[in-house]
């Protein structure tokens, strides 16, 4: 568990990462590390970053350090494709029974009325919306242990040896911040190296992807996508080194958040966890023990309602 983090919202329009830093780790002129794997082949492309907060900027290079692994080691490579497609045939299936679930328990909150049968079953039907949920991650996380168990990629030499580079880049910074972008490529890839934990117990700045990886669980949330469910899914565990906290970023792009129904059942499947809308100027810090948040960033009541995190 992180003792110090900041999470905020994306940072195309609104940049917040340099005030966040001068809040963590003010005076400090040791680097700052950058984890921008989450834009893939476009990771080296942090200029605006660096002009806007103004410090050294190690960037770690998660992504390229991998693509150079798999050159060297093919066998790898094909053990975490073989990986990716174990996991895309669970999701589908775990979709499956997540799309029926969900519509019986929108009807249950639908229906007018608060009599001690129907509170029993939306009670009951939010018990098994958790429960499959629950399922999921669990199965998830079987297929990361098998793999794990199998190829032990932590002890193969071209891990081994980016990750003591990491190590001391790492030890030489002041901050670790990781930035949005393709959510499974930087949780996978971050995995790969333990980054999180031979950063240790030190100050994170994280947004939009980034910070759901540091999550308990990442959830995955359009109510009106181009194509797919419409249904919030989890996709699996993040990290957990944070607390009681669900992060959405974007959700004014991708929740609707006017049907109140619509939020309770989101509020409520996830509770006690906050469902924080990480929206453009949104910030919300963690000092070890609990939750405060900047003015205007927002979160989902059980209620069905909309109000600042702090309110």
């Amino acid at each position: 568990m992180l003792s110090t983090a900041i999470l905020l919202g994306p940072q195309r329009h609104v940049r917040l990462v340099q005030p966040a830093l001068d809040t963590l780790v003010p005076g400090d002129d040791r680097p700052v590390a950058l984890v921008s794997a989450g834009w893939e082949e476009r990771e080296s492309e942090d200029h605006e970053f660096r002009d806007h907060i103004g410090r050294s900027v190690q960037n770690l290079e998660i992504w390229a350090r991998v693509e150079r692994i798999f050159e060297r080691d093919r066998e790898l490579l094909g053990a975490m494709r073989q990986r990716h497609d174990t996991l895309r045939r669970v999701q589908e299936l775990y979709r499956l029974r997540l799309l029926g679930a969900m519509e019986a328990t929108r009807e249950l909150l639908r229906r007018p009325g608060n009599d001690l049968w129907l509170a029993a079953e939306r009670h009951d039907a939010l018990v098994m919306l958790q429960g499959i949920d629950s399922q999921h991650v669990a199965r998830v996380q079987q297929v990361h242990d098998e793999f794990e168990a199998r190829w032990r990629p932590g002890e193969r030499a071209a891990v081994q040896r980016e990750r003591r580079d990491l190590h001391k880049k790492l030890q030489e910074s002041c901050c670790l911040c990781i930035a949005g972008g393709h959510i499974a490529v930087l949780l996978h890839r971050l995995r790969l190296f333990d980054v999180l934990g031979l950063h240790g117990d030190r100050p994170v700045v994280a947004w939009s992807a980034g910070a759901m990886a540091l999550c308990e669980r990442i959830v995955l949330f359009h109510d009106t996508p181009p194509q797919g469910s419409a249904c919030a899914e989890v996709m699996e565990a993040g990290f957990g080194v944070l607390p009681d906290l669900v992060a959405l970023p974007h959700a004014k792009k991708r929740l609707d958040a006017t049907d109140e129904r619509n939020v309770q059942l989101f509020a409520r499947r996830f509770a006690p966890a906050l469902c924080v809308l990480l929206d453009d100027g949104a910030r919300v810090d963690w000092n070890g023990s609990r939750w405060s948040a900047q003015p205007d960033t927002r979160r989902l009541t059980e209620d069905g309602w909309v109000e600042e995190v702090g309110a």
